[in-house]
């Protein structure tokens, strides 16, 4: 189960997301499906079609299956989502 505690160790694929404060500021705003993640990208299934946005420098806002809602720095998740799967993180 997806919790904001464990969030960065879970599948982002198919969880609804926002971008909530990009470098570029072109992709504030955009909301949508996770699709498919990359080593240095996500991307978001959005009304007008699937948008690419890069991890680094990308305030995220997931919403689990929950309802809950969590912002993510995207430079955290900047790796492969398997190896990130798997990795401890310091608490």
């Amino acid at each position: 189960m997806i919790t904001p505690q464990n969030i960065l160790r879970h599948e982002l694929t198919g969880l609804d997301v926002r971008v909530e404060q990009a470098q570029n500021h072109n992709l504030n705003g955009i909301t949508g499906l996770v699709v498919l993640e990359t080593r240095n990208m996500i991307f978001i299934r959005t009304r007008v079609g699937i948008k690419k946005v890069a991890k680094k420098g990308v305030i995220f806002r997931f919403t689990l299956p929950s309802g809950k809602r969590v912002d993510v720095t995207g430079t955290v998740l900047v790796m492969a989502p398997e190896k990130r799967i798997n990795m401890r993180i310091k608490r």
